[in-house]
Formats: C-alpha cells, sequence, structure tokens
C-alpha cells in the first residue's frame, strides 16, 4: 500500500521573501515605492507628516490581522459593504399550503390507537431477550 505525505499548514502563505510573503512583501515595496516619490516631490516638513501614517498603514496592511485574516480583507469587505445598497423589503407572497390537512376520519379517538399486535411468539421473543440481557448484565 503506498503512503502519501499530506501537507499540514495548508491555511499557512508561503514565506517567498525571507520571513514574508508575497502580499506582505508587495505591500512594503509600494509603500516604499510611494514613500520616495512624495520625498521627491515635497518639502520635509510635508514628507514626514505624510509618511509615518501612511507607513503605519502600509504596516498594518503587511502585518495586522483582524480574526485571523489579514487586514486588507477586513479593508475589501468593508468597502464592499458600504458600496452597495442596504435596503430590504419585505414583500408579502402567496401563503404557503400546509403539508396535509387531517380529515376528521383520519384523527382517531384515544381507544382505538393502533399499535403492534401482540402474539405469544411476539412474546417468547420479548420475554428471551430480556432474559439474555440479564445474563450479560450480571456477568
Amino acid at each position: 500500500m503506498q503512503q502519501f505525505q499530506v501537507p499540514q499548514f495548508i491555511d499557512v502563505e508561503d514565506k517567498i521573501i525571507g520571513p514574508l510573503t508575497l502580499k506582505q512583501f508587495i505591500f512594503l515595496v509600494v509603500g516604499g515605492v510611494l514613500a520616495y516619490f512624495i520625498k521627491r516631490v515635497f518639502p520635509d516638513i510635508i514628507f514626514w507628516a505624510v509618511v509615518i501614517p501612511m507607513g503605519g498603514a502600509v504596516a498594518a496592511l503587511a502585518f495586522l490581522k483582524v480574526n485571523g485574516r489579514p487586514l486588507s480583507h477586513t479593508v475589501i469587505s468593508a468597502f464592499k459593504f458600504y458600496a452597495t445598497s442596504r435596503l430590504y423589503l419585505w414583500r408579502k407572497g402567496q401563503k404557503k399550503k400546509p403539508l396535509k390537512e387531517k380529515t376528521k376520519q383520519e384523527v382517531r379517538p384515544l381507544g382505538q390507537i393502533v399499535g403492534p399486535k401482540l402474539t405469544k411468539r411476539r412474546l417468547e421473543d420479548l420475554a428471551w431477550s430480556l432474559d439474555v440481557h440479564e445474563k450479560f448484565k450480571r456477568q
């Protein structure tokens, strides 16, 4: 019989570049490139005022997890939630028919409940099964 190795950590992303996953690396590279262009265009005071919060946001997107999911998934879900309409209307439709209505003929009085017939053979089988169970309980 052949044996196969089963992967153990299928829900963990692969580490591509050092200890970083591909997504984390892309977030950090994009943040670094944006910081470089901001440094080239704006004076130092504006650069630091913009880059420090942007760096925190990029680091949070790359490394922070909310309820076991990356922050990027949470941000995308929030955008989808606020972008779609949330107007729920209740439309009264047709009533569903009951599965089966019992007629007065089908409803039996309490004294006429039909059950399995108790024959002599059935009574002997029940007595024998009770005797067998009693013997096994004692042992």
